[in-house]
């Protein structure tokens, strides 16, 4: 005979899947991660420069890639050290346009060649260009612009980030360190 809870016991429960069992990638990082993933790309996209044909416009494709990903990663870091969302900041997708409207208004200042450059990598949609568009390469902007809006926006996240004065019961340290 058997009890009454005897079924339901050896009924399976349902098992989540790896998908909803991991958060989505970026949910949970801290500005600190954010700067170092940034960073890598960085030192990424110069030492693919450096193996660059400057004669062939698509070999200049995966340099450009990781420094327009490198500059993103670090906008990334500078608005969610000033409280914005990783979801929302996740929403932007790869809009450059967007978060320099937003690190701006959040108080970071990059010179007008600066912020003039990223609006037209955006509008450009450079970041399609050297992922999909061998084609299309040969109109992008010079590398050298590319690379000093690399340098300036490194040199001021960081700055914006780590001359703050520590402050343990800050969020946005905790969310750092």
């Amino acid at each position: 005979m058997k009890s009454p809870g005897a079924d339901t016991a050896n009924e399976q429960q349902p098992v989540a899947t790896n998908a909803q069992k991991m958060s989505y990638p970026g949910s949970n990082a801290t500005v600190g991660q954010f700067i170092g993933l940034a960073d890598e790309y960085c030192v990424a996209a110069y030492v693919l420069l450096s193996q660059a044909d400057r004669a062939s416009s698509s070999s200049s494709a995966p340099a450009r890639l990781c420094a327009i990903h490198a500059v993103e990663m670090y906008l990334n870091a500078f608005l969610v050290f000033h409280d914005v969302s990783p979801s929302e900041v996740r929403g932007m997708q790869h809009d450059l346009a967007q978060r320099v409207a937003m690190v701006t208004q959040k108080g970071l200042i990059l010179r007008t060649k600066t912020q003039a450059h990223l609006l037209r990598i955006h509008d450009l949609r450079e970041y399609l260009i050297v992922r999909y568009g061998p084609e299309q390469m040969g109109g992008l902007p010079e590398l050298n612009r590319l690379y000093a809006t690399l340098r300036e926006v490194s040199v001021k996240v960081r700055t914006a980030i780590l001359d703050q004065g520590y402050d343990p019961s800050d969020s946005r340290f905790r969310r750092y360190w």
